[in-house]
């Protein structure tokens, strides 16, 4: 491992040499990817000169206490100085290890996030709002920015289902865990009795592809034009603005109506499919890869039950890592950071596992 830092920490010098000549800095194109490994590799490259440092100290502490010939208070200073980098050096050590884990290739990319009732009916609607309302307030902490795509309304302030985009630094990285079946226990509004239901929906996260990544060939599309439906009969447009897509080799069908103009949601139809298949290509990839899902937290598979919201308890419980958290107004609020953060040290230590293995 020393070894590869050492070359590493090589290659970061020469990048940095790279970036102060003003042909590098004039060539745009240069320019970015040199800085974007830039950025990747530097908290490894500090981490390490943290390591020599504290390697350093250890081995002059080494070299006085073999000496001998020490008073007695010098020699419990140069002691605990001993003891002490020691430790750094055993902490350092495994915080280098989780550093050089391969990152994730879509961490840095923007999502789109799909959200729809499951079981549970209306009730199934109202909480699918909940999780909207959950993700988008997260995105504004993180200083993130989100947008509607499709979004099919019901009549109490529920969705039966929405898509909306999240842009921002990262975002994949913190929401990708998200993927599964959220259960929810509550009474609902309308039970007089005081009974608690339960419902579930169903969130796919999905990378947003760009065009570069994944090529859609315009023959493999058969797009149908309708008029937009709203709940109540509000907002229905008089003109066949809603957009229906079909990709045909693979059936995959996406439909939106949420702006009103076609072009609109024409555009937005396409990057929801471009995302969808972009995901299928990736399934397919980590299919061949058995031995290393692509979340070991969980399948990411769209069926696998991850988490339940109890609202009478204010219980909050990921099943898939046994965390249980009593504040579930403050996650509903978009307060997630804790949760993620436990999912994404989880996934850590699984790798490292598979690693050692």
């Amino acid at each position: 491992m020393f070894e590869k830092l050492a070359l590493m920490e090589q290659k970061y010098e020469e990048i940095n040499e790279k970036l102060s000549d003003p042909n590098v800095v004039n060539d745009n194109k240069t320019y970015t990817q040199l800085m974007r490994e830039h950025k990747n590799i530097t908290p490894i490259i500090e981490k390490f000169r943290e390591y020599k440092s504290s390697e350093d100290s250890f081995n002059e502490a080494k070299e006085l206490l073999d000496g001998g010939g020490l008073d007695k208070d010098f020699k419990e200073m140069v002691q605990a100085e001993f003891e002490e980098s020691k430790e750094n050096m055993e902490r350092i050590t495994e915080e280098l290890k989780i550093l050089l884990l391969p990152k994730d290739p879509n961490d840095d990319k923007n999502v789109i996030i799909e959200i729809r009732g499951g079981a549970g009916g209306e009730e199934a609607s109202l909480f699918a709002n909940s999780l909207y309302r959950m993700y988008t307030m997260y995105a504004e902490t993180k200083g993130w920015k989100q947008e509607i795509l499709n979004a099919n309304a019901t009549e109490l302030g529920g969705f039966k289902e929405i898509s909306f985009s999240i842009e921002g630094d990262g975002a994949y990285s913190r929401l990708k865990y998200e993927s599964g079946v959220h259960r929810v226990q509550r009474v609902p509004e309308t039970e007089s009795q005081g009974r608690i239901h339960t419902s579930t929906v169903t969130v796919a996260v999905l990378v947003e592809a760009d065009e570069v990544e994944l090529e859609i060939n315009p023959t493999d599309l058969k797009i149908d034009y309708f008029r937009a439906s709203g709940a109540g009969g509000q907002h229905i447009n008089k003109t066949e603005s809603a957009v229906r897509i079909t990709h045909l080799p693979t059936n995959v069908v996406v439909e939106c109506q949420d702006e009103r103009s076609q072009h609109k949601n024409k555009d937005k139809a396409m990057k929801i499919l471009r995302s969808r298949l972009y995901e299928a290509m990736q399934e397919e990839q980590d299919a061949k890869i058995a031995s290393e899902r692509r979340m070991q937290v969980g399948t990411g598979d769209r069926s696998e039950r991850i988490r339940t919201y109890n609202y009478p308890q204010g219980r909050l419980t990921d099943h898939r890592i046994g965390l249980t958290l009593y504040r579930l107004e403050d996650i509903l609020n978009g307060n997630l950071d804790e949760v993620f953060d436990a999912l994404a040290t989880a996934d850590q230590a699984a790798k490292l596992a598979n690693q050692d293995a």
